[in-house]
């Protein structure tokens, strides 16, 4: 590549509760929220407001009272840019395409400072609403949608599936959860930190079999901004950055999930995507000091685990299980605490996957700490993997 990509701040919010009933008598606006972040973000990396050259938002949930968010906040901001100001949308890999369109801009010389950013407001958006936009967005509304197929319905296959195929134990699916709480614990933008052990996840009442409520992700707000640059920029501030070494993407041309029989637990887009990212980066799954996966539900954390280099296949929930994955393990996997601990504000899911990946390479992440990190992955995907975006990134 002609020019190279660096992320070389970040600003988020705890995942959480943050959005107002509409009831209430004072409502916390989103551009106020997004607004002190971006700033927060500016000063973590040394640059100006007037540097911004273009700005990549995540599209606000539908419940966003706010619209044509980016335009509006572009005026929030006085922020004038000759790159881009735009809202992607791409289900679960919305926050990753904000930071791929973002770090597009600076490849293609459109600007020398980008921000990809955004905010996901659900938690006040009663149940019923949420889970009829959600299965108009994830399935086919003349097929899946009418008979009330959800993402965790197709997730609960998996992992019949792979328990059939392999053997694996519920024990060691719910291994996961009680994996991603430890690293929770110690990171103060996860929504639930108290560790918790692995007979209260068998204890929970079931949401779909044989997934139980530890074991599929919570609704949550978040907000979050990184700030790229070319990496001459970066350089020039003097300052630990991140380096994107590698980018791969793969869509399997089928909507969310597939009605074409095929091998479902495959996750061919995470390998291909993966295989991309390798080899633009230069490297292997070995390589890897730490990776922070989208895995909305226990079994997507094994099965990605092994679509993406990292276990053999069928090794995901056992390896898991021994501790392989763990802090202190052979590859740690979400340090953040992943979707089912640091939680899941959907269309910027990925920006925090981003920023728990630069705490690592920039050896900020505390008590969760990879020692002497220098290189990680991180992915996000639509559907049921149907669809997959992978990054390598690398202290620099």
């Amino acid at each position: 590549m002609a020019r190279s990509v660096a992320l070389i701040g970040t600003a988020a919010v705890p995942v959480g509760r943050h959005q107002s009933a509409e009831d209430e008598p004072l409502q916390v606006l989103e551009a106020e929220i997004l607004s002190r972040l971006a700033a927060v973000a500016l000063v973590d990396a040394g640059v100006e407001k007037r540097d911004i050259g273009s700005m990549v938002f995540s599209l606000p949930r539908p419940y966003t009272r706010q619209k044509y968010f980016a335009t509006f906040m572009a005026n929030y901001l006085r922020v004038s840019c000759s790159g881009t100001v735009m809202e992607v949308l791409g289900n679960g890999m919305t926050g990753g395409f904000a930071f791929d369109m973002a770090a597009n801009d600076i490849l293609l010389g459109r600007a020398k400072v980008a921000l990809a950013l955004g905010i996901n407001m659900e938690s006040a958006t009663a149940s019923g609403e949420h889970m009829m936009s959600s299965m108009r967005a994830t399935g086919d509304v003349d097929f899946h949608s009418s008979a009330g197929f959800t993402p965790i319905a197709w997730y609960a296959m998996d992992a019949m599936r792979y328990m059939h195929e392999f053997g694996a134990t519920r024990a060691e699916l719910a291994s996961i959860a009680v994996k991603n709480r430890a690293h929770a614990e110690h990171n103060p933008m996860a929504q639930y930190r108290k560790p918790i052990t692995l007979e209260q996840v068998l204890a929970q009442r079931p949401i779909v079999e044989p997934l139980g409520l530890y074991e599929v992700p919570p609704r949550g707000d978040g907000a979050a901004c990184l700030v790229l640059a070319d990496e001459d920029t970066a350089r020039a501030l003097g300052r630990p950055y991140v380096l994107v070494t590698g980018r791969g993407f793969h869509h399997e041309g089928a909507h969310q999930i597939s009605e074409v029989p095929n091998d479902m637990i495959a996750f061919e887009s995470a390998q291909r995507a993966a295989a991309t990212a390798y080899a633009e980066a230069g490297v292997s799954a070995a390589d890897l000091d730490f990776a922070e996966i989208y895995a909305p539900c226990t079994i997507v954390e094994a099965l990605v685990t092994e679509a993406i280099g990292l276990l053999p296949r069928g090794h995901g929930a056992a390896a898991a299980a021994a501790g392989e994955t763990r802090l202190g393990g052979r590859i740690p996997v979400c340090t953040s605490g992943g979707l089912l601990s640091r939680g899941h504000p959907a269309y910027v899911t990925p920006l925090y996957g981003y920023l728990e990946a630069a705490e690592q390479l920039r050896g900020r992440a505390g008590a969760r700490q990879v020692p002497g990190a220098r290189r990680g992955a991180v992915t996000c995907e639509l559907g049921n993997y149907n669809a997959a975006l992978v990054h390598v990134l690398e202290a620099r």
